[in-house]
């Protein structure tokens, strides 16, 4: 009994891992999204990092389509992003945003039509992956 409720609390007790998300891009590219899903990745993101490997990135899932927004307060390095709807089409993108260290930092979006995801990777991968407004993306949950 006592080994069964051992189990039980290492079980419940183990840390999470993070969930990645594999991005596939039309011409190959794939980005490695960490997906923000705690309440500190979802107001954070990427800030406080010093760096991010080139195909790495992180990923918002909101519950439902909207007006999302994000800003880039307290990041170390500039990044792209990219707004996608829920069929996984681009429906917005803003390129080589900057970081920022003010008090007052600058929101970024709303995208003109309702997304689902938005996507942030470094700067320079909007272009390198040949990103555009109506490119179909597809997202595979990645295992390891």
């Amino acid at each position: 009994m006592a080994l069964l409720l051992i189990s039980g609390a290492l079980l419940f007790n183990a840390p999470e891992q993070t969930q990645v998300i594999n991005v596939n891009f039309p011409e190959g590219a794939v980005l490695k999204a960490e997906v923000a899903d705690t309440p500190e990745k979802l107001l954070f993101g990427l800030a406080f990092r010093n760096s991010l490997p080139d195909d790495e990135g992180m990923i918002y899932i909101f519950g439902e389509s909207g007006p999302h927004r994000v800003w880039t307060k307290e990041f170390q390095f500039p990044i792209d992003i990219i707004w996608v709807d829920e069929s996984k089409i681009v429906v917005h993108v803003v390129e080589n945003v900057s970081p920022c260290r003010e008090t007052q930092c600058p929101w970024y979006g709303p995208p003109p039509q309702d997304a689902r995801y938005i996507i942030e990777a470094n700067a320079g991968f909007i272009k390198q992956a040949n990103v555009a407004i109506g490119t179909h993306l597809k997202f595979t949950l990645f295992m390891g």
